[in-house]
């Protein structure tokens, strides 16, 4: 491992780590140590572009458990924890909540007071370039009435699933360890995120899956959800700006200024499957979308006002929708015999066997 930044990436092998983690080791001088449970969610393949680094390593670990993470903590020697790690589909928290609490909160209180531990113990020097960055969601604000409204750092916080209440609880326990422990941490709330490497069970590789295989394309409602999209790798970036220039005790909202209504984003894949891989029968993929029942406690709409991370620290979205789900979906035609199929199939769990599993 070289010496300089050192980046504990909790949940590195999950959609959005993973893209954190390519990013620093392909773009930054920095080491990285991914902590990973290893859930369905988290895949090593999504890591294998970077994995032979020498400035790369990886533990599989739970954030609920204290001795690995003090064991962790102390043979790496962190500056920098960025915590992704977490449960995060609403569809499972509304199934089975506990799972979400135990991670999402127990977890991120465990790594708290590891990370606490380790800073304490730091001389004055090395604790001036400590942070610890807590990696949050747009929904722990609950929806948004008006269309002129906007989510900004200072919005209540009013969440509605399972999975953003136990993510509120999150924030607000970073925070109260800033405030009463003196921790250096900056939490990030980010809207939804979509690109390469997204397990297939959320909206836009589903659609572009199920579509391909010829199935129904299920949505909510009448599709009239509005969401913030933002592509990961403007999110990666955005994310180790934070992680390095962000201020202690700030809070930075990250959006793609790209709100769409769900139909919105199924009709546009759609449109670009026709182009990109017409279906045989010469018909649009338009016409497997079926209307389902709506989920319960649904938000109506998110939109992120991103202006304070732009003014302070300079960042903003280097994609369009337009351009980043062309992206997307390119990138799931190219991989959809080795990367999705191994998904799909269970066969990326394999890899889990080099890693003690």
């Amino acid at each position: 491992m070289s010496e300089g930044k050192r980046f504990l990436v909790t949940g590195g092998a999950g959609f959005i780590g993973s893209a954190v983690v390519r990013h620093l080791i392909n773009n930054t001088p920095y080491s990285v140590c991914v902590v990973d449970k290893l859930t369905y969610a988290g895949n090593l393949e999504s890591l294998a572009e970077v994995s032979d680094s020498d400035r790369y390593r990886f533990e599989k670990a739970d954030i609920c458990d204290k001795e690995a993470l003090d064991r962790i903590f102390a043979d790496f020697r962190p500056t920098h924890v960025m915590h992704l790690a977490a449960e995060s589909h609403v569809d499972r928290s509304i199934d089975g909540p506990g799972e979400f609490i135990q991670t999402n909160v127990v977890g991120t209180y465990t790594l708290l007071e590891a990370a606490r531990k380790y800073y304490n113990a730091l001389s004055d020097a090395d604790k001036g370039n400590f942070k610890f960055h807590h990696i949050s969601t747009d929904e722990v604000y609950g929806d948004l009435e008006g269309p002129e409204d906007f989510f900004r750092e200072t919005t209540p916080y009013a969440p509605s699933s399972p999975y953003s209440a136990s993510k509120a609880s999150s924030d607000h326990l970073v925070r109260a360890w800033k405030r009463t422990f003196g921790l250096p941490t900056v939490v990030t709330n980010c809207s939804n995120n979509y690109g390469p490497y997204h397990f297939p069970e959320k909206l836009i590789p589903l659609v572009i899956l199920h579509a391909l295989d010829g199935k129904e394309l299920p949505v909510y409602g009448k599709g009239e959800q509005i969401r913030d999209w933002l592509y990961v790798e403007d999110h990666a970036r955005a994310l180790c700006l934070v992680a390095t220039e962000g201020a202690p005790g700030e809070t930075y909202n990250i959006g793609g200024h790209n709100e769409r209504k769900n139909i919105e984003v199924v009709l546009k894949i759609c449109a670009l499957l026709d182009e990109l891989r017409p279906r045989k029968d010469g018909k649009s993929y338009a016409e497997q979308i079926v209307y389902v029942k709506d989920r319960p406690g649904h938000d109506l709409r998110y939109a992120i006002d991103a202006a304070k991370i732009a003014k302070d620290l300079g960042w903003k979205p280097l994609e369009t929708f337009e351009s980043g789900i062309r992206k997307t979906v390119e990138w799931y035609l190219a991989h959809k015999d080795d990367w999705c199929a191994r998904v799909l199939s269970g066969e990326y769990k394999m890899e889990r066997l080099g890693t003690g599993e």
